[in-house]
């Protein structure tokens, strides 16, 4: 395979396990760092057409497969970790991460984006999935974003043609974001700000088992229902397959015990959908995104 010469870094048969939340998942044959949006671009428009690839921002909320990857991952390093402030207008890089935004602005007293502390992942994943917590989600606050497609077209898109849904967008797959641009409220004080993030901080580590080897919320909430309700009804709650576990702290939250394969992690995802359903007739789908090939 000849890929183009970039700015960037390309590494060989790259272990995502030592960058997935879950501590699991195959090899990627090849792990491209691009320099920054032109690198990408180009490696986009001048990659080979039969190229499979696949974004990946810091491994949370994703189940990568045993088998590993085939083809080529992208994953946006340090060099789109940056925020910087115009006015009531905030410029943050995709692989910001969400928690490093809020606490960007409690030190500047820029208000609004306090709940991106409560979300784990950075910018460009919640943009992909319209990320969300404590009653606000990405886009209640994006003015608009900017994105490479597939043939190296760099796009800046208002949020009004994102098109964007309950953990979702309708501006397709083949976009790798690469940049937001917020609105926040400034003049705020700094102290109202720090304390709105110290409590949803405080509840995240009340309710949720932030500090085992997981990937947040492994299953959206359907219309009307809790996921977590539907499964803790469906006494799923510490259901154990292999070494990986359902949270008995918050069990919509699939837990690797530390020596879980992925395959043990998403056949116990699928044991808890089974039984939802055959407790209340509902079809939980997958939060996290599962991808990459069997073992």
């Amino acid at each position: 395979m000849i890929l183009p010469k970039v700015r960037g870094s390309y590494r060989k048969n790259f272990q995502l396990a030592n960058v997935t939340w879950f501590g699991v998942g195959g090899p990627a044959d090849i792990l491209f760092k691009p320099a920054d949006s032109e690198d990408l671009a180009h490696f986009l428009k001048e990659k080979p057409t039969d190229l499979n690839y696949t974004i990946l921002g810091v491994g949370s909320n994703l189940l990568v497969r045993d088998g590993g990857i085939r083809g080529v991952v992208i994953r946006l390093g340090k060099e789109f970790n940056h925020i910087t402030q115009h006015q009531d207008e905030l410029i943050v890089g995709a692989g910001t991460l969400d928690v490093n935004v809020s606490q960007f602005c409690a030190e500047r007293g820029l208000g609004g984006l306090e709940f991106l502390s409560g979300i784990p992942g950075v910018i460009g994943a919640a943009l992909a999935m319209n990320a969300g917590a404590y009653g606000s989600e990405i886009a209640d606050c994006l003015i608009k974003l900017e994105a490479v497609d597939s043939l190296g077209n760099i796009h800046i898109i208002d949020k009004k043609d994102c098109g964007f849904k309950y953990r979702g967008n309708s501006l397709g797959s083949d976009l790798v974001f690469t940049k937001a641009y917020l609105r926040v409220i400034p003049g705020t004080d700094p102290h109202e700000i720090q304390a709105k993030i110290d409590h949803i901080q405080q509840q995240r580590e009340d309710t949720q088992p932030i500090r085992s080897k997981t990937s947040g919320s492994s299953f959206k909430n359907p219309d009307g229902y809790k996921a977590w309700q539907l499964i803790d009804q469906a006494g799923c709650r510490g259901l154990r397959h292999g070494d990986a576990i359902i949270s008995p702290k918050h069990c919509n939250f699939l837990i690797n015990l530390g020596n879980a394969t992925a395959k043990e992690i998403e056949e116990l995802g699928e044991m808890v959908r089974e039984k939802v359903f055959k407790q209340s007739s509902i079809m939980l789908e997958w939060e996290i995104k599962i991808i990459g090939e069997y073992k």
